[in-house]
């Protein structure tokens, strides 16, 4: 098997910078569907969806859990700008479990307005999300 090209990567949140370094592939979820960006990918500006990114480096293959924010891929470097950036084994799955159940309680209330319901169903999304990238899915 041939050895992957690198390229320079960098994941930023409203936190700070959240990686820079140097990577072989990124997956990650748009609003159309999944892409994937090895070495030498066209340049590209997407919005990003909710769900798990895989980011491989010399260290290994790492899942995230990443929900919206902006994907920019120019020449070799690629930049991510997460609302939501965490690593698999950085979520608190008891606190994700937490919020799904808050949000399946919103999603039942009779009283719930539109409003109500389209933040319970966006925390509820966030919510799977996180539990699913935490379980290793």
């Amino acid at each position: 098997m041939s050895a992957m090209t690198a390229f320079h990567l960098k994941i930023v949140t409203p936190d700070g910078l959240f990686f820079d370094g140097d990577a072989f592939s990124l997956t990650v979820r748009t609003v159309a569907g999944d892409v994937g960006i090895l070495a030498g990918h066209l340049d590209l500006v997407t919005a990003l969806g909710m769900g798990r990114a895989t980011v491989v480096t010399d260290q290994g293959t790492r899942y995230a859990a990443c929900i919206g924010g902006m994907l920019s891929v120019e020449k070799e470097l690629v930049t991510l700008v997460a609302t939501t950036f965490e690593w698999a084994e950085d979520i608190d799955t008891a606190r994700a479990q937490a919020s799904y159940e808050r949000a399946q309680k919103g999603l039942h209330s009779k009283n719930a307005s539109q409003v109500e319901l389209k933040l319970a169903e966006a925390r509820l999304k966030r919510a799977l999300v996180r539990r699913g990238v935490a379980a290793g899915q």
